[in-house]
């Protein structure tokens, strides 16, 4: 029987090589010349450094412009409420999210349980196994999960015929 997982993941190599860039453009920028602006990573975890809320929201941007251009989706990207550090200095937590959340892995089954599709969803973890009779209502379930989820980045892997 046919079957294939949704999952939200993100490859790491390419986050830390996000955070990499991103440190190294603002230690090159005119901007933040004499600043302590900066990312820190730990695992999916991002802290933003910064010396005012401006310069912080500005850091957060290069850091999803090079997100985005190393393939890593921007919505896996939860950002945290800014906090004081003493004096004028600002950091905010990053976090990236990965898999999917057993309530939106909820209201996915039952979005395409209401489809009247003959495949049958369950939750597996943090991914979604879809299986079904015919590659079509497989390909039906994929085209119905694109339009209806927007918040998290979705992948469809591991086919098996």
């Amino acid at each position: 029987m046919p079957s294939f997982d949704i999952v939200s993941q993100v490859d790491k190599q390419e986050v830390r090589n996000a955070v990499e860039q991103t440190n190294k453009e603002i230690a090159n920028r005119f901007d933040f010349k004499g600043s302590d602006a900066r990312v820190e990573q730990n695992e999916l975890q991002l802290t933003v450094f910064a010396d005012d809320e401006f310069k912080l929201g500005q850091v957060t941007d290069v850091l999803r412009g090079r997100m985005t251009k190393r393939g890593v989706d921007a919505r896996c990207l939860e950002v945290g409420n800014v906090e004081r550090i003493g004096g004028d200095k600002v950091k905010r937590a990053v976090t990236v999210k990965v898999g999917i959340a057993a309530e939106r892995a909820k209201q996915l089954v039952k979005l395409i349980k209401d489809a009247k599709l003959k495949v049958q969803a369950s939750i597996q973890g943090d991914a979604l196994r879809v299986s079904g009779a015919k590659k079509d209502d497989l390909q039906a379930v994929i085209q119905l999960a694109r339009k209806a989820v927007t918040d998290i980045p979705l992948q469809f892997v591991n086919f098996r015929d």
